[in-house]
């Protein structure tokens, strides 16, 4: 498939239409983190609408520098703290809800890495075979990328909620044929996939029948 700012710009929109009705559907608190992320997804494509535009040389080099950095700054460093810490809070108590909320612990370590490695070393974005590829020499490695898969996708196995896991295991699945295809824009295309793939949320949220187990008031009494 041939990317572009035209169709990152429309994928935010219609992925981020869904992420509005899903949000429409939440009855707990504590589940908003989670059934925000299609919105979230949305915005992030509207960033890379907006590297595109850097690239091709439609906006200023600041402007595009900045979106390059929030790029990378969401997907390397907020996804892998954000995504076990909302499938935490939809946990009931139990092994679940402990290691869900280990992996956000590990997340967050990532996250405040990726944010030194942003803030202190160069970041860029060029496009190779219709696809925006990211670099900063911080962010890459085999400890990160495993730190990665866990927390973001791993969360998501642990998941008690059936379409979850199903979110988890068609993103494993994505994941792993843009390694192989697309190993040199894997940010940009995984990412893309995630966002369109964020969409399933919608059905998390709007069946009628959905209830969320009673959360422990130590650990959640903030969010109740």
């Amino acid at each position: 498939m041939c990317f572009s700012a035209t169709a990152s710009f429309v994928a935010s929109s219609v992925i981020g239409a869904v992420g509005i009705a899903t949000l429409t559907h939440v009855r707990q608190a504590r589940a908003i983190p989670f059934a925000a992320l299609p919105l979230l997804f949305a915005l992030h494509q509207c960033i890379e609408g907006f590297v595109w535009l850097g690239l091709e040389g439609r906006i200023g080099q600041t402007a595009a520098d900045q979106a390059t950095l929030l790029f990378i700054l969401f997907a390397k460093g907020i996804l892998p703290f954000l995504i076990p810490l909302s499938v935490a809070l939809m946990e009931p108590a139990g092994w679940r809800r402990h290691a869900t909320t280990a992996l956000a612990v590990l997340g967050a370590i990532l996250c405040i890495w990726v944010l030194w490695a942003v803030l202190n070393h160069p970041s860029g974005a060029t496009i190779e075979h219709h696809s925006i590829h990211y670099r900063n020499q911080r962010t890459g490695g085999l400890t990160i990328r495993t730190v990665y898969l866990l927390t973001t996708c791993g969360a998501l196995l642990l998941s008690s909620h059936r379409i979850v896991r199903w979110f988890g295991i068609l993103n494993v699945a994505g994941l792993t044929v843009v390694f192989l295809v697309k190993a040199h824009a894997f940010a940009s295309v995984w990412c893309f996939y995630a966002a369109s793939l964020s969409m399933m949320l919608y059905w998390q949220f709007s069946r009628k029948n959905i209830n969320l187990p009673k959360p422990n008031r130590r650990l959640f009494k903030a969010t109740d």
